[in-house]
């Protein structure tokens, strides 16, 4: 079997300044190298890793016979943002790591595939068909990241009437203000939302869900809704000298820089601090985005600090060998008890850690070790320790039943504890992937579907 097509990126020395994306994309040659090391198994292991079911062999094949446009045909019939989760999904966890060929070589390249097609294919069949319902009912979604904008997609493509509301200036939830510019480019999210709009769904943007208008109020216009808002509330580590300038949490950070774009102030009017020595607490995908952009920024040194060892990171190797290329720095088995400053904060607080018996998540425990406190000199903390759904938003909705964890409680079908109310993504599981909410809000869309067309029985 031939060697798995490397992709072609961006030099380290050149990408950690600049802000444009860093893999580059496979040639058409590369796409045909790779495709051609596709088995075309008749039980295909990949698919049933796929948590939307896209038709991997056949579009696959499509490429192995120059036709992306066809390729990107068959990804469409069970993925409305191809060209999003080429880049962004972890397939080695997913797809590529049920590929037969994992056993004894390296998968077959099915995310870089994915994204050569969503690229390159043209798919202009059904923009513009379903702009009036044929099926008299009316759907609102909340929030138009990937989970609201793959219900909204499959709702309106089987008929109904589908309008998102999203609180920001700018859709596309957390594909516009949590992933930076040079891991997923704006344009590409652009012509994501542009595809859903283009199939008949309104967008209503400013519009606050809990605020600028009540899910009672959405209840009474509409035949049911979709909660995909997301999980937008940071956690902290609630240390001594946490409110210090100059720490920020990592949503904070990224939504100045991808959306508000504060990497070109003064040009674009937000501020963001440009800090010399940044720490960045996590070992997740969003403390890599953090410490990548806070280099670009102008960092001389960056650190991700982290209270476990690598072996425990959960963010995709990929991300960690793009940060360890670029000049991250990695403190493992390091945890902040607090910071230190005159107003700014000028030191972090920190103490090693040792690993112990495992947790409930299977990973070992950290264990602080006693004597091991020292100072490490920052000017610039950013936390990513993850998030939770916003709990504002979900006390505006009298009757959601939520778990110990501030998630909202669904079953398998996302339905909620409101009949006629269902919700997905990461309001319901707490930060995870994009292709995972996008399979939540197509379970969604297909149970409300039944649910409108079968009488409305509701047992959650």
């Amino acid at each position: 079997m031939s060697p798995r097509v490397k992709m072609p990126k961006q030099p380290p020395e050149v990408r950690r300044r600049n802000f444009s994306e860093v893999a580059l994309g496979y040639s058409s040659e590369d796409a045909l190298r790779e495709a051609d090391r596709c088995l075309g198994c008749k039980k295909p292991g990949c698919v049933e890793g796929c948590p939307v079911g896209v038709e991997i062999p056949q579009f696959i094949d499509a490429l192995r016979r120059g036709d992306a446009d066809e390729a990107l045909r068959i990804i469409k019939r069970r993925n409305s943002l191809p060209g999003i989760c080429g880049r962004v999904c972890p397939q080695e966890e997913q797809c590529e790591s049920r590929c037969v060929l994992s056993k004894n070589d390296e998968p077959v390249a099915i995310g870089r595939l994915e994204r050569y097609a969503a690229d390159f294919g043209h798919d202009d069949r059904g923009f513009g068909e379903n702009t009036k319902s044929t099926r008299g009912k009316s759907i609102a979604i909340v929030g138009s990241g990937p989970a609201g904008l793959t219900c909204a997609a499959d709702l309106a493509l089987m008929g109904y009437e589908v309008t998102i509301f999203e609180a920001l200036h700018e859709a596309g939830g957390v594909l516009t203000y949590g992933i930076p510019e040079f891991r997923l480019p704006k344009s590409i999210v652009k012509r994501g939302v542009d595809y859903v709009r283009s199939l008949g769904v309104r967008i209503e943007l400013d519009s606050v869900v809990g605020r600028t208008v009540k899910v009672q109020d959405l209840l009474r216009r509409y035949d049911a809704i979709f909660l995909g808002i997301g999980a937008g509330a940071p956690r902290f580590l609630n240390v001594p000298g946490e409110n210090l300038g100059g720490i920020y949490s990592a949503n904070e950070y990224l939504t100045r820089i991808n959306l508000m774009k504060a990497y070109m102030f003064p040009d674009f009017d937000t501020p963001i601090k440009r800090g010399r020595k940044v720490a960045v607490v996590g070992g997740g995908n969003v403390a890599m985005d953090a410490a990548r952009s806070a280099l670009r920024l102008g960092a001389d040194e960056v650190h991700i600090v982290y209270r476990r060892s690598e072996a425990e990171m959960p963010a995709r190797l990929e991300e960690i060998e793009n940060a360890r290329e670029e000049g991250v720095i990695f403190d493992f088995l390091t945890n902040p008890v607090g910071f230190k400053g005159d107003g700014m904060v000028r030191a972090m607080e920190c103490i090693r850690m040792e690993l112990g018996e495992p947790d409930a998540s299977g990973r070992r425990r950290p264990v602080e070790k006693k004597g091991s406190e020292f100072s490490m000199e920052i000017d610039t903390a950013i936390i990513a320790i993850g998030t939770i759904p916003n709990p504002l938003v979900l006390r505006s909705v009298p009757g959601l039943r939520t778990t110990r964890w501030g998630t909202v409680d669904v079953d398998e079908r996302g339905r909620t504890s409101i009949e006629g109310v269902w919700a997905g993504g990461d309001i319901a599981t707490g930060s995870a992937t994009v292709i995972s909410a996008m399979g939540a809000g197509k379970r969604a869309a297909y149970d409300i579907d039944s649910w409108l067309r079968d009488g409305r029985d509701w047992r959650p």
